[in-house]
């Protein structure tokens, strides 16, 4: 097999803490760089008293070693290990020169300013997770959304991730992270703008759905970006620290939501054909780190790892020299000169995933063949494991509070039975009533609510209703004669087995307009609020043992504790201990979150790192949707089965992420 590496030749300068590769070969590319030789006696203006030689560096007192002989050590161990084994891959000393070249640009203001931005993009994609849940106790009584419609509208966001984070992770390794990061981040700000206007509902679904589509892929591309510009020893806390957006976006999801959604006069409307309510503007705040992110974006360099892997390295070698420069002239250093003039340049190879050649296969099948074989390289049992009892359990909590709270309004219900009730006004609200084998003759019922209100087996006679608004109140088997409905919202649906005579009904309402102070329960909000500032903790810790520990001990030793902690659901027999045990799991489970994120940068190659990436975070959206529809179907039934589920996959995943391959120490790829 040809060599796929220009072989060059690199040395270390004398007395110059800066690598230089190469002197200008045949196969290898050189640069020079902006800076004019100086005589040997010659100082710049920059440097004029600041002779090295007077000068002691201030940690020498204390015994600190200076930074550039850390830098030296580490590079001679990492030469020593190379010496020592059989043998090194060109693209292993690829990956150590840049390393190399990553150290000599140090870490500071350029890496801090793309953490902001690209922490807003990983917000858009929190966000995005969190934003139908929250709208959709307002939505389904806006657009009348049943319970299959609802299920659908929370499922289309996740299959929209799901093949977003597929795509977009294959084209952020063909066409570019930068670029197709704003591409995704644009999808979702067009998307967020169009379903808050959409009145109808299959409109706001395929809006949704595109939104997920594009915001699917952030995930994948973010992480592979901006582990691109790190160096070794600060790649697993500072990614550590990016996941901390995550969380951020779930806290402003719910922060604006509580905010936003109960101003019920923040809307307006047109008629009864178009309707802007609270939770729509709700919809557009939504996407505001999505616009920041973009914007942001237009100012950010492509990664130069990326550029390297094609072929071009002029644009490569001046980002660098950018990073570099921006870093140094940050820390008062204006003087360092970036010294690389020649890198190892990969040659241009056929893809090793493809082995299908044009004239034995379809180009169909040719893609199925990368796909199938990048699929068994991802190891994505562990993820998978945390990603389905994640979002199982968040579906799970929210849920069972709702079954208890549904539970303790039951049993509350107030139940009249034969009552006879003649030439009586209704102006007061009807609320979780049952009337049975009732007589209401020559009554008036108007501007008023019905809320979950039954007549069944009732009569009604000369009555007459006037603006009367309702929700989960019908009419079973009941005979109504000479009456009236003028502006109200029971239609024919809510008459089951009815008989009619000499009935009309004038100015039907158009929409569900319920009174939506009433049905905004604030502990929606509240449970997610909490949820996402329970797990602060964890990424606090993760990040700073991220480097001391490992991956891999962070990642099964969070596993493990959190399969313990399933074991307290038990105990969750209130709203309150509902709650509590939700934070404590998400304060347990974020490490190993986070620690998968960094270890699966880690593992892949750059051509194929935002690919595979792609990969396992579309199975983990695919275990996402399978969590939430298994563990939603025993709400109110079961406990045993969701917590048992949740321990044994958690374990699970924590043996077999013990057996993954430790990178805390090892170049990226």
């Amino acid at each position: 097999m040809a060599d796929p590496y220009h072989n060059n030749i690199y040395h270390q300068g004398d007395g110059d803490s800066y690598r230089t590769y190469g002197q200008g070969g045949q196969d290898s590319y050189g640069y020079q760089t902006d800076y004019p030789p100086q005589e040997e006696d010659a100082a710049s203006d920059a440097t004029e008293g600041h002779d090295e030689e007077d000068q002691m560096y201030e940690g020498e007192y204390q015994g600190i070693p200076h930074p550039d002989e850390v830098k030296a050590a580490r590079r001679a161990a990492r030469a020593k290990a190379r010496t020592v084994a059989d043998g090194v891959s060109d693209q292993e000393e690829l990956a150590e020169q840049y390393e190399d070249i990553m150290e000599d640009c140090g870490h500071g203001k350029f890496q801090w300013t793309l953490f902001v931005v690209l922490g807003l993009a990983l917000m858009a994609d929190s966000v995005e997770c969190f934003v139908v849940a929250l709208v959709l106790p307002s939505a389904e009584k806006d657009m009348c959304l049943s319970h299959a419609e609802k299920g659908m509208l929370g499922l289309i966001v996740f299959l929209g991730m799901m093949f977003g984070a597929f795509i977009w992770g294959g084209l952020a390794d063909k066409v570019g992270r930068r670029k197709c990061l704003i591409i995704v981040l644009a999808m979702n700000c067009i998307s967020a703008f169009f379903s808050s206007f959409a009145q109808g509902y299959g409109f706001f679904l395929f809006f949704r759905l595109f939104s997920g589509i594009g915001i699917g892929g952030s995930v994948p591309i973010v992480y592979s970006y901006f582990s691109e510009f790190l160096q070794m020893d600060k790649r697993g806390e500072h990614l550590s620290w990016l996941c901390m957006f995550w969380m951020m976006g779930g806290i402003y999801a719910s922060s604006i939501a509580w905010g936003i959604i109960p101003r019920y006069g923040w809307g307006f409307s047109m008629g009864t054909e178009f309707q802007f309510h609270s939770w729509r503007v709700f919809v557009l705040v939504c996407a505001l780190p999505a616009i920041a992110a973009f914007v942001g974006l237009l100012f950010m360099p492509e990664s130069p790892r990326f550029l390297l892997e094609n072929a071009k390295h002029d644009e490569a070698w001046m980002i660098l020299k950018q990073v570099h420069d921006t870093n140094w002239r940050a820390k008062g250093e204006p003087e360092r000169v970036f010294t690389v003039t020649q890198i190892k340049t990969p040659k241009t190879q056929e893809d090793e995933f493809i082995e299908i050649q044009t004239a034995t296969g379809t180009a169909f099948q040719r893609w199925v063949v990368r796909t199938l074989t990048l699929t068994k390289l991802v190891n994505h049992k562990a993820n998978s494991s945390i990603d389905c009892i994640f979002y199982g359990l968040s579906v799970w909590f929210p849920d069972m509070i709702k079954h208890l709270q549904h539970e303790e309004y039951e049993s509350k219900l107030k139940v009249f039975h034969r009552e006879k009730v003649e030439q009586f006004h209704f102006n007061f609200s009807l609320e979780n009533q049952v009337h049975k084998e009732g007589e209401y003759i020559n009554d008036k019922y108007t501007d008023k609510n019905m809320k979950s209100v039954k007549f069944e087996d009732s009569l009604f006679v000369d009555c007459f209703f006037e603006n009367i608004r309702s929700t989960e109140t019908i009419f079973e088997n009941c005979t109504i004669r000479s009456t009236v409905f003028y502006d109200t919202d029971l239609y024919e649906e809510k008459f089951i087995d009815c008989t009619f005579e000499n009935v009309t009904f004038l100015h039907n309402k158009k929409g569900c307009h319920l009174d939506y102070e009433e049905e905004n329960d604030v502990l929606v909000y509240l449970v997610s609020f909490l949820g996402c500032l329970a797990v602060l903790p964890g990424n606090i810790i993760s990040a700073l043992f991220m480097d001391k520990i490992g991956r891999i001990k962070i990642i099964g030793g969070s596993m493990l504790i959190s399969a313990g902690c399933t074991f307290f659901l038990f105990l969750s027999f209130s709203q309150a201990a509902i709650i509590a045990w939700q934070c404590l799991f998400c304060g347990v489970s974020v490490a190993a979150w986070n620690g998968i994120q960094v270890i699966t940068v880690e593992l892949y190659p750059a051509s194929k790192r935002a690919t595979a990436f792609g990969v396992l975070n579309a199975i983990c959206k695919l275990a996402a949707i399978l969590g939430s529809s298994i563990f939603a179907s025993f709400v109110g039934i079961t406990k045993v089965i969701p917590i048992l589920l949740s321990f044994g996959a958690l374990v699970g995943g924590g043996v077999l992420a013990l057996k993954l391959p430790e990178t805390r120490k090892k170049v990226l790829l």
